[in-house]
């Protein structure tokens, strides 16, 4: 499927949007799980779909959400929950992995989590934003990788692309929540964070070892 062509009863956001409403990470929701009840039918789906992710809400007043890839079910992901949290208008998203706090300041949508919660990524530093801006695709390797820079180390600023690199349909991933939650962990500071076309991520690490991860949220598409 493409340009959103997409079935009744799934909404389509783009998460972590640039300060212009740009770009962002195309997400699809579906907003009662009980339409695809097991794990087979929800993976069809979001091959089907074709987004790096894909939510199946299972309560939408719990929070109790089901995330998956074109390729496989995921314990937890950034971009997804930041989107859904923005969609239900909620305080907490309730996974297997533990429950995930989210809150609304102004125009961005921010959760909480646990570094340890995110699936292995390979962070890899490049020495210039226009290194990472120059990758003609994803560098050889497997496993997933993110590609970051220093645009101004002092203001915390990030260039960065993400390359899943798991045999997908999805060569790169436009703006991913995880990785920047996992960046953010290793360097102990804030970060804002342009990835792919020009999708922007902030983070914020806390005492407790937890970081928020936020950004700008728009509908696309409304199931």
């Amino acid at each position: 499927m493409s340009d959103y062509d997409v079935p009744r009863g799934i909404d389509v956001l783009r998460v972590f949007c640039g300060p212009d409403g740009r770009h962002g990470n195309a997400l699809g929701v579906v907003r009662d799980g009980r339409s695809h009840p097991d794990e087979a039918s929800r993976q069809l789906l979001a091959r089907r779909l074709g987004f790096s992710e894909t939510v199946f809400v299972d309560d939408p007043e719990r929070g109790r959400v089901d995330i998956h890839t074109p390729g496989l079910r995921l314990p937890f992901a950034g971009h997804p929950l930041v989107g859904t949290a923005w969609l239900l208008d909620l305080e907490v998203l309730e996974l297997a992995v533990g429950d995930v706090f989210a809150r609304q300041d102004g125009e961005f949508t921010w959760i909480t989590a646990r570094p340890e919660w995110v699936p292995p990524r390979t962070l890899q530093q490049y020495a210039s934003a226009a290194e990472v801006e120059a990758l003609p695709g994803p560098p050889p390797g497997e496993g997933w990788l993110y590609a970051w820079a220093w645009e101004d180390e002092a203001a915390g600023r990030v260039r960065a692309r993400a390359f899943p690199r798991r045999g997908e349909a999805i060569v790169e991933d436009e703006a991913t929540g995880a990785a920047a939650l996992l960046l953010s962990a290793r360097l102990g500071r804030a970060l804002n964070i342009t990835q792919g076309r020009g999708s922007q991520i902030l983070t914020a690490p806390a005492p407790d070892g937890t970081v928020e991860v936020g950004g700008r949220v728009l509908m696309a598409v409304r199931g």
